[in-house]
């Protein structure tokens, strides 16, 4: 309609000048976009009459002038205000305004010079290059402006071939630098554009340097930014790159075809892997059209001679048709892994090992093979990067089983993927879950596979590759941090390898990495446990001949005494074993005086031992300046070459003596001149007491192990005979050294080596003389009473801080009874306990002398000094730290040895005391929280003396070290020390007595922070343990004394009763880290001796089952003829009930193994524990209780305890038999299945009618209530029913009364209910349900008299009543606590096997069968290929359909254009018309009219494409169509879920918006991707991860139209208005 207004306009001569003028706008405004396309129109019609020389009124000079006008619009009009639209904010406005101008531009440059267009695109290609961040200048274009304007002037510069090169390679260049959200832009607009102008030749030369520009760039920078932009520009040209050419190819042809290029294919690999789902999408499009191509093609691929040194994809006709099954399997894998549920991806797992099958078998034949492993990877990296975790493990799995890599030739291949990708996955510690069908402790069954996998994937690498591999993973393991179980269990593959001399210098380097510093973190024992394997790993692996002893010692020293290489441990054997196996063959060391740098000489360990110590004990001649402590790390790895020496020797049956002593020879020499040799330099006197200190802490280790049993020990007895001569010369040279020789900064450190080796001498040989003691306390206690200087010099403060550290030292040796307290001792004692609560002046009373004294750092003078010692006086904060501990180490001695001074009067002793403990909780202040533990210890004694006066103060002190130990929490080497010395001092015996009235604060804060242990334990395992164990202990001692001392002790319990009763039904639901963690710890536990590290690392009883077994510990021991105990279990019992009645009450059902269901599990174990004990009287008052719970919705597992409980109290007190039977007559509706609990009560008749009196009667009162539930409705109850009729009929019958008076009429019916049940049950389900029901353990294997025990109700019952595993409390937990108390009549371990050799769900039908295996395609939907569908040739127009359909004119269209000529199912089709009709979409795209005619499509459109404008639009030309739109204006939306995608209720739709819909199962296309504006998605709750296309165009499409109408409305409104 437009172009016959504009023809009738024009051929009407009119005055071109007033045209142009009003069709223009003012310089600096902003028209509308009628406006810009009428001009455009207008000028469209001026360019067909200047063109048509039929036109006569048109003189040259009149089209010269029109020319200068339409170029003027381009210079004043057009781009000024494309200049304008770039300087706004981007609006649905500017997007229309652009479009329309460029589209005035377009049709401009046509009729101007041929100059004009190069003009235009100079102009306007610099603003291409502007950076990210740069926003355009004043008269620049924005980029995205800018390519618009340069894709519409492109069909003109077609002919300027240098200008159409420039542009591609600012094209190019934004492709690597623009944003994101600009690079599809460019891509789309440009190069696409740049294609569709050229032709022949120049279209290829075009797309060739594109190729390689983009290939260049990737292998200049292989990054994941670079391997998705270069993927997206390859997949929008591969309708131009991967088409078929000629059956003979040219050699232009083979310069293009991206098959041949490597960079390409690893550009693709890339993207298979890539962690944005996008451009996945679009490398395996690549590659799926790259297989097409191939097989049209069928040529081979590459064309032989091949010039690339590797080659990725290669095709031959020849086997076509096996690799087009090949790539088919391939890329139905990789589409469906982009699935998240597992159940959508097991099926086509069994795809892989078709996968692999063909590559090897293809390799065996070929011998080079057509299919490279690279491949392969790319499914496994792919599974290994999925967002769902048991997919990632499904991956592992299968790695790990993978039969093919025993091939050599794979093994290789896929080396560097099990070093990178592979090992990075293993670092995920939730694969090491243990298995559904695995028991806690049991090794993981990843861990297992593991093993097996790293053994012979070393064992089939060629043995030239092994070396480099191993040092290569070793390398990888040090680079980052791994968590403590992955590393664990890797460690453990690791040292299963055969061995081998693989690891040289490079490898002990590597793995002391690993040591170093991935493993500072890690919980003790695994780490411990790791070590011991990493270590084991280095003895089957280490190349003796290529490192030297010392190389193999210093390596040695990262593995910690105190958790694997210790002495005495297997590991530290096999060790010994090893050195005096591999003696002789180390590489030789070359020494210092070696001047030809070669050495042949073999060293023995014993040569070189002695060697290192001549070397050590070496040093230069004292230079009288002041010198630091020699570094320790030289005597812990000599001392530990020493130990293992001697043990190798003695194993070789050499005397322990002789060869320590000439080992030794050397220190001993030193030592005995210690005393009298005043030239000996400071440094060998310190050297040789570091010696001696960690020979004797090493090789006493082993007399520690075992429980702490004393084992003598040759090596430790040889070493104590040695230095026995030389003790006393020790002890008097480290006496008179503290004793007024060490006074520089240094000698801080200095003195505490001396205290640490005289402790150690009067440890082993208890003969330290008394006057030593006395003179040390004398001499310290002097210098500590002189009085302070102003200036505090560094002599006076370090004299003062070696002081007190003597005295700690002195007071903690008489404190452990290692010196005996004589007069001596006790007399400067008490003067050391006067100074200390000496006022510090007579006028006040309130302050003691010497507590929290603080040291004063030390003012130097000299620079020098400072230079050298400087980071002792930077430190000096923390030795000041260690003064005031030490204070307090004395002073919570003092308190207990001596107590407060004889010079307090009595009447101040309080007042003193209070003093005292005021200044304690100003410590804890003051120390740092990990030197605390000694204040604590002063409390504990200090506040049972003052809690009835001094109550606010004792309770201020309690919170404080609370809140002092919860911020420990997370520092674990402190935490546990503190938090038990707390425990100590806060629940102290004397404390727990006091009661609510006698102390309220108190024991308001005790119970707060009760509460707050168990809270805590919760997160930190152990917690609560530690108050149990202690109040247990408190409770009832283990070595009972004077019994009223014992009750009175005992009596306190009932002040905390709530402690006792959380702890029976105590045991929190872990997060999965958590219990990983705690199942790792338990499997390293059972590996018994082969793990060093249980020997060696104590255990902190941290199982989170302790507290349980520790309180029913407690429970067996106490005695029913004690009136206190027996008062105990009856609170416990009621206590537990009404906990049992509260859940019962809140949650009327509860989920299995949730909290609440344990919990209910806890309370009923823990009540059969006490039921033997409890009184008659008492029973007969909670008997209804017991009833009660049973009525209750119970799990299985509660079930069976609650009927267990009553079978026991009916079989104990039988007099209670009518309380039962009246349970039946409760009101039925309240019953229900509940009366299940009472049935299965009956059918253990058999334990309890022996006991009853009647039993006839008692049969016959049986056999008439169970036949009232024979015939309930509920087919639960009837099956109950008929089992308990079955068993207590063959009561009756087995006594032989079935024909008595009593039993004479239910005999009938009787047995026609059986018969009838028998009969009944043959068929279905019914006859299933009835065998297991007989089968099922409670009613057959289960005994309740025989099998009563721990075993049963804490293990065998939760294992066969499908509760967790953590749940399973094995009898050996309790055999470890030395307080549980068996009985005979309630034993530990179940005598009887029945129980016990039933496996979990043994009853439960088990209907698993091998799946067949499927047909090729059966179970999963192949995808579409769509350039594969047959396309016929149609008419470049897009018409509208038959004219018939004029009549719709007069309804109302919206701007919305929906594009599905992607989807192929009918009905889907239909419905989509149904919608876009009611909703009035101007237009449905289809891929074919055909369509409309189809039975199914009808059905669902019904008539509805009688009043739809439908398109028809092949797949094929979407391409073309989608740009048309976009150049029209319209805004390209697809549904697809991206990285960048909106959600589709915050997306604002455009007025004209065009959707494209993808395909049913592929979606949308990736070569299709770039060109969309936006992707929109729509917000998901559940699980399943898409919707069906119809129903998510039916959401967009209501959105949009929601929107407009809206918009509409207010439009209208507003005009109104």
């Amino acid at each position: 309609m437009n172009s016959v207004l504009i023809n009738a306009v024009l051929s009407g001569s009119p005055d071109y000048d007033v045209l142009f003028g009003s069709l223009s706008w003012p310089p600096g405004s902003w028209p509308g976009t009628e406006r810009v396309e009428a001009l455009t129109a207008f000028i469209e019609g001026l360019g067909a009459f200047l063109s048509n020389s039929a036109t006569t009124h048109f003189t040259t000079a009149k089209k010269q002038r029109i020319k200068d006008q339409i170029e003027s619009v381009i210079w004043t009009q057009s781009l000024p205000l494309l200049a304008r639209i770039s300087a706004e904010a981007e609006t649905l406005r500017c997007r229309e305004s652009t479009a329309a101008v460029c589209r005035l531009v377009s049709v401009c440059v046509p009729l101007c010079d041929a100059a004009v267009a190069g003009r235009v695109a100079r102009t306007v290609l610099p603003s291409l290059q502007q950076s990210e961040e740069e926003l355009p200048g004043v008269g620049r274009l924005s980029v995205d402006v800018a390519s618009e304007v340069i894709a519409a002037v492109l069909p003109s510069l077609s002919a300027d071939e240098q200008l159409t090169l420039t542009t591609l390679s600012s094209a190019l260049s934004c492709i690597k630098t623009l944003p994101d959200a600009l690079v599809s832009k460019i891509t789309v607009r440009l190069l696409l554009t740049l294609l569709s102008c050229c032709s022949g030749a120049r279209i290829g030369s075009i797309l060739k340097l594109i190729l390689d520009d983009l290939c260049s760039w990737h292998s200049t920078d292989r990054t994941p930014v670079v391997t998705e932009r270069a993927l997206l520009c390859l997949t929008a040209l591969s309708d131009h790159l991967l088409i078929p050419h000629g059956p003979t190819p040219s050699s232009s042809d083979s310069e293009l075809d991206p098959r041949l290029c490597l960079q390409f294919w690893r550009m693709v690999q890339d993207g298979l892997t890539h962690r944005d789902g996008v451009s996945r999408k679009r490398a395996l499009y690549l590659l799926k059209r790259c297989v097409a191509l191939s097989e049209e093609r069928g040529l081979d691929c590459p064309l032989p001679p091949s010039e690339e040194d590797e080659t990725l994809f290669k095709w031959a006709p020849s086997r076509s048709k096996l690799l087009r099954e090949f790539w088919e399997d391939y890329a139905l894998v990789m589409e469906t892994l982009e699935e998240n549920q597992i159940h959508v991806v097991r099926p086509v797992l069994n795809r892989i090992d078709t996968l692999i099958q063909t590559t090897a078998n293809d390799s065996q034949v070929s011998g080079q093979g057509l299919f490279h492993p690279s491949w392969l990877l790319c499914v496994y990296q792919r599974m290994f990067h999925s967002e769902n975790k048991s997919l990632m493990r499904e991956g592992v799995c299968h790695l790990l089983e993978l039969q093919v890599l025993q091939q050599p030739a794979f093994a290789l291949a896929f080396s560097q993927f099990i070093i990178g990708p592979f090992m990075d996955v293993l670092s995920e510690s939730s694969l090491f879950h243990k298995a559904a069908d695995q028991s806690v402790g049991d090794c993981p069954e990843l861990a297992a596979k593991l093993q097996d996998f790293m053994t012979n994937f070393f064992s089939s690498l060629p043995s030239e590759a092994r070396g480099p591999v191993l040092l290569q993973l070793m390398q990888q393991l040090g680079s980052k941090h791994w968590c403590a179980v992955p590393l664990l269990f890797v460690s453990q593959a690791l040292s299963k390898l055969s061995p081998g001399p693989l690891l040289g210098v490079d490898g002990l380097a590597a793995l002391r990495e690993v040591l170093r510093c991935t493993m500072i973190t890690h919980q003790v024992l695994l780490r411990g446990a790791a070590q011991c394997f990493l270590l084991k790993s280095a003895l089957c692996l280490i190349d003796v001949n290529t490192v030297t002893l010392d190389d193999f010692f210093s390596f040695l020293m990262h593995f910690r005494a105190d958790e694997s290489l210790c002495r005495g441990t297997q590991v530290w054997n096999q060790l010994c074993a090893w050195l005096s196996d591999n003696e002789g063959r180390f590489k030789p060391r070359i020494m210092a005086g070696d001047t030809t740098g070669d050495a042949t000489n073999k060293e023995t360990v014993r040569a070189y031992v002695q060697d290192e110590i001549h070397t050590y004990l070496r040093v230069p001649a004292s230079t009288g300046q002041t010198e630091g402590i020699p570094d320790f790390r030289e005597a812990d790895k000599l001392s530990r070459s020493i130990l293992l020496c001697v043990d190798m020797e003695r194993w070789r049956g050499a005397e322990v003596g002789n060869t320590l002593e000439s080992l030794l020879s050397p220190l001993l020499d030193t030592l005995s001149r210690v005393s009298t040799n005043i030239y000996l330099p400071v440094c060998k006197s310190d050297k040789s007491l570091q010696l001696v200190l960690r020979l004797f802490q090493l090789g006493g280790s082993l007399s520690r192990l075992h429980g702490g049993e004393e084992q003598v020990d040759s090596v430790t007895v040889a070493m104590k005979k040695l230095i026995f001569n030389l003790v006393d010369p020790i002890q008097e040279f480290i006496l008179r050294r503290l004793c007024g020789e060490l006074q520089e900064l240094f000698d801080v450190e200095r003195a505490e080596l001396y205290l640490c080796v005289l402790m150690q001498l009067v440890v082993m040989y208890s003969s330290t003389p008394q006057q030593y003691l006395s003179k040390l306390i004398k001499y310290s206690l002097k210098i500590l009473q002189e009085p302070s200087q102003q200036t505090p010099t560094v002599a006076n403060q370090v004299a003062r801080a070696v002081a007190m550290a003597t005295l700690a030292m002195v007071c903690g040796l008489v404190e452990q009874q290692v010196v005996d307290m004589q007069l001596e001792t006790l007399c400067v004692l008490r003067s050391l306990n006067d100074f200390f609560y000496n006022p510090v002046s007579s006028q006040s009373q309130s302050t003691l002398g010497y507590f929290n004294k603080r040291l004063l750092k030390p003012q130097t003078d000299s620079s020098s000094e400072v230079g050298m010692q400087g980071t002792v006086l930077q430190d000096w904060g923390r030795t000041a730290a260690h003064f005031m501990r030490d204070q307090w180490i004395c002073l919570s001695f003092l308190i207990k040895a001596v107590g407060v001074p004889e010079s307090v009067e009595i009447s101040r002793v309080s007042e003193t005391l209070s003093t005292a403990l005021s200044c304690s909780v100003e410590a804890l202040a003051l120390l740092p929280s990990d030197l605390v533990l000694p204040v604590f210890t002063f409390m504990e004694t200090v506040l049972p003396q003052l809690i009835h006066d001094k109550e606010a103060l004792c309770v201020e002190a309690v919170t404080l070290s609370w809140q002092l130990v919860q911020g420990l929490s997370t520092n674990a080497h402190d935490f546990w020390p503190a938090l038990k010395g707390f425990i100590s001092m806060a629940f102290h015996h004397k404390l727990l007595k006091l009661t609510d009235t006698e102390a309220p604060m108190l024991m308001a804060a005790m119970k707060q922070i009760a509460t707050a242990l168990m809270e805590l334990s919760e997160s930190k395992s152990g917690v609560f343990s530690v108050l149990l164990q202690h109040c247990c202990q408190t409770w009832l001692p283990t070595g009972r004394g004077d019994g009223d001392h014992d009750n009175t002790d005992f009596s306190s319990v009932f002040n905390h009763i709530n402690i006792l009763t959380e702890a029976c039904v105590y045991g929190p639901v872990f997060r999965r880290d958590q219990r990983l963690i705690q199942d790792v710890q338990t499997y390293v536990e059972q590996l018994g001796e082969e793990g060093p590290a249980n020997v060696v690392v104590a255990s902190d009883n941290r199982d989170d089952q302790l507290p349980r077994t520790c309180a029913m510990a407690f429970l067996s021991r106490l005695d029913s003829s004690n009136p206190l105990h027996e008062r105990l279990m009856e609170d416990l019992v009621i206590s537990l009930l009404k906990k049992d009645n509260n859940i019962s009450k809140s949650k009327v059902r509860y989920y299995s193994n949730s909290l609440q269901h344990r919990v209910k599990n806890r309370v009923w174990q823990t009540m059969l524990l006490l039921l033997p004990k409890l009184r008659e009287e008492f029973v007969t008052t909670v008997l209804n209780g017991v009833f009660e719970a049973g009525f209750c919705s119970n799990q299985a597992s509660v079930k069976y305890l609650i009927e267990w409980m009553m079978i026991r109290i009916l079989v104990q007190y039988p007099q209670h038999m009518d309380s039962f039977w009246a349970c039946f007559s409760m009101d039925h509706e309240r019953t229900k299945t509940s009366i299940c609990t009472f049935l299965s009560v009956l059918v253990h008749f058999n334990v309890i009618i022996p006991l009853l009196k009647d039993q006839a009667v008692q049969l016959r009162k049986a056999l008439d209530i169970i036949l009232q539930w024979c015939f309930n409705h509920n087919f639960s109850v009837r099956l109950y029913a008929l089992l308990a009729l079955k068993r207590v009929w063959s009561l009756v019958e087995v006594r032989g009364e079935e024909g008595s008076d009593y039993f004479r009429g239910l005999c009938t019916v009787i047995k026609a209910c059986l018969n009838q049940a028998e009969a009944m049950q043959n068929t279905g389900n019914a006859n299933k349900n009835w065998i297991r029901i007989q089968e099922h353990f409670f009613f057959g294997a289960f005994h309740p008299i025989r099998d009563y025990s721990v075993e049963t109700i804490f293990y065998t019952f939760p294992s066969l009543s499908e509760l967790a595993d953590d749940e399973f409390i094995p009898p050996w937990k309790f055999e470890k606590l030395s307080c549980f108390s068996e009985s005979p009549t309630f034993p530990l371990r179940n005598p009887a096997p029945d129980l016990s050799q039933l496996q979990p769900g043994d009853w439960i039908q088990q209907d698993k069968g091998e799946q067949d295996k499927e047909e090729r395609w059966a179970e999963v939907q192949k995808k579409i290929t769509p350039w594969r569908l047959g396309i016929q040739e149609q008419e470049p127009e897009l018409q509208l359909v038959p004219q018939q359909r004029a009549a719709r004119l007069g309804k109302l269209h919206g701007a919305l254009l929906v594009v599905a000529s992607l989807i192929d199912k009918p009905t889907n089709l239909g419905g989509l018309c149904r919608t876009c009709e009611i909703f009035g979409a101007s237009a449905l795209v289809l891929d074919s009219l055909r369509h409309i005619s189809d039975k199914h499509f009808q059905s669902l459109s019904v008539s509805s494409e009688l009043w739809l404008p439908l398109l028809e639009v092949k797949p094929l030309e979407l391409t073309d169509f989608l740009q048309v739109k976009k150049s029209e204006g319209y805004c390209i939306v697809g549904v697809e879920q991206t990285a960048n995608s909106q959600s589709l209720q915050d997306y604002q739709f455009p007025e004209k918006t065009l959707l494209l819909l993808g395909n049913e199962r592929e979606g949308i296309p990736a070569n299709l991707l770039q060109l969309l504006d936006v992707c929109v998605e729509i917000p998901q709750q559940g699980v399943i991860r898409s919707l069906n296309v119809h129903v998510s165009a039916a959401l967009l499409i209501w959105e949009y139209t929601r929107q407009h109408m809206t918009s509409g409305s207010s439009e209208v409104n507003s005009k109104h208005h």
